[in-house]
């Protein structure tokens, strides 16, 4: 991942190996992508795109070995989800809190604390000359969160099963992995 993995710290280094083969849902392809320098010391980030939906997001692992107050740790893990959902979404006021449920619930495997984030929902309705464009509705949910241990292949694994329920995109089974191959 990081270009200059061999002077990063032995903590991160192992939680980006972690990441080789995670579990990740099968629809969603992932690939390395800059990440941001200015947050932490070191710091690695994975695009997502989910197969055949319009939705997509980034997973940003940040590691700061003098560690920061409000990470409550040395590493912060903030995870975007973008997503056009059903029309119904834009109807539903508890998507939100549903949404955040899907968060929570996936992450129950990964061990971590310090979780929060936020649910935003955009509905666009057309008019006038555009009025025959169907509504639309987007949705974006932000997250950070603190992992307890280096192992963050759950964190990962659990990002990318957000970002396909957010998608409409059915989970993956229990024992059910992804090919080997994909590289991040």
């Amino acid at each position: 991942m990081a270009s200059d993995l061999d002077s990063a710290p032995a903590d991160f280094r192992a939680a980006l190996l972690s990441l080789r083969d995670a579990p990740t849902h099968p629809a969603v392809r992932l690939a390395e992508v800059p990440a941001p320098h200015r947050i932490a010391p070191f710091a690695a980030a994975v695009q997502g795109e989910v197969d055949g939906a319009e939705a997509s997001g980034r997973f940003v692992i940040l590691h700061d070995p003098d560690g920061q107050p409000a990470w409550d740790g040395t590493m912060r893990i903030v995870a975007l989800v973008k997503a056009v959902a059903d029309p119904e979404v834009g109807r539903d006021d508890l998507w939100g809190a549903v949404a955040w449920s899907w968060l929570t619930e996936a992450l129950a495997s990964a061990p971590h604390h310090a979780r929060g984030g936020t649910v935003t929902k955009v509905t666009s309705e057309s008019f006038g000359e555009l009025a025959e464009r169907p509504g639309e509705v987007s949705i974006e949910l932000r997250a950070s969160w603190t992992p307890t241990t280096t192992d963050l292949a759950p964190h990962i694994a659990a990002w990318t099963e957000l970002m396909a329920a957010c998608a409409g995109v059915p989970p993956t089974q229990d024992g059910v992995r992804a090919l080997p191959g994909r590289t991040l």
